[in-house]
């Protein structure tokens, strides 16, 4: 499949502190890339580097076969940007915005059509200020679409937006991937990584700690049981040490999961009940559970990524 970007080895720092530090990777044409990781991990930093709006350190980066500084001119023509929020005033009508920055494009797609794509038609005549946040996100999908581009960014797109809004973006995400068009996004929420993205790379600290499909990654962690249960006392060190013996132990509130070090889930719920039993201690809501990307990053950092 073909390389739409190119990473080499790419580092970037600020002040003495590294933001990107030698990372490597590529994107494929026809995929939806996810660059996932906390706030701070250099998610930002790494699209900007790839957008051209910073100059790396060091490092090779390749766009639509274009160098990102040198080319730029050229790559803008062919890629579609996501805004900021505060690239926008208030009082801009969506109309406007769209017709102003259709003028920035030698052939622009109509504007009107992508209204109607996204859902915007009733709000053509809205001012950006009255626009609800999913709205506004649907602004910036349909601006990043004016050029008609190959490769299309999208930095944190759905953050601040409720479930509903959120699940909506996601499907016009799908919708434009699905006309042909690449597209890579960088998000903290790992949820919206395993749903939406063919591939994704986990940053952390700057560093690409793994890269695969999100099944992938789920897949190598779920060669361990994971039961999770509710006790009736707080739980003490005393408990976890007891229990650690079964394996990696994870503590949130009133409730507690073991990652046990085998795939055999009947071992390890008997061995759980009889330790507890042992202690005299009472259980609630025992389930087996399946991992997510957010079980990845904690096994893979030791953290969950919003600490």
């Amino acid at each position: 499949m073909p390389e739409i970007i190119k990473v080499q080895n790419l580092i970037k720092t600020y002040k003495g502190i590294t933001a990107v530090d030698d990372i490597s990777f590529d994107v494929h044409e026809g995929e939806i890339f996810g660059m996932v990781g906390p706030n701070g991990a250099g998610k930002t930093t790494t699209i900007e580097c790839i957008e051209g709006l910073r100059k790396p350190d060091s490092g090779t980066i390749r766009v639509l076969n274009l160098d990102p500084q040198a080319d730029n001119k050229m790559l803008r023509t062919r890629v579609g940007m996501q805004l900021q929020q505060s690239n926008l005033p208030d009082r801009m009508k969506v109309w406007e915005a769209l017709d102003l920055y259709s003028a920035f494009y030698e052939t622009p797609v109509d504007w009107k059509n992508l209204l109607k794509q996204l859902g915007l038609e009733e709000k053509r005549d809205a001012r950006f200020g009255k626009l609800s946040g999913g709205q506004k996100q649907r602004l910036f999908i349909a601006l990043a679409l004016l050029p008609n581009p190959n490769l299309v960014f999208l930095d944190e797109l759905t953050t601040g937006l409720d479930p509903q809004a959120r699940h909506t973006i996601w499907d016009l995400v799908r919708s434009v991937r699905d006309q042909g068009k690449t597209i890579y996004l960088t998000t903290h929420f790992m949820e919206e990584a395993e749903r939406l993205c063919d591939r994704v790379a986990i940053l952390d600290h700057g560093k690409i700690v793994a890269l695969d499909t999100p099944r992938a990654l789920i897949g190598k962690l779920a060669q361990h049981e994971r039961v999770s249960f509710t006790l009736d006392v707080s739980i003490t060190q005393e408990i976890q040490n007891a229990l650690s013996v079964l394996g990696k132990l994870e503590v949130q509130g009133d409730r507690l999961t073991v990652i046990g070090k085998s795939t055999d889930a009947t071992q390890l719920v008997t061995g759980l009940v009889n330790i507890l039993s042992g202690l005299a201690l009472r259980y609630s809501d025992l389930r087996t559970e399946q991992p997510t990307l957010e079980d990845v990053f904690l096994d893979l950092t030791g953290r969950k990524i919003r600490e």
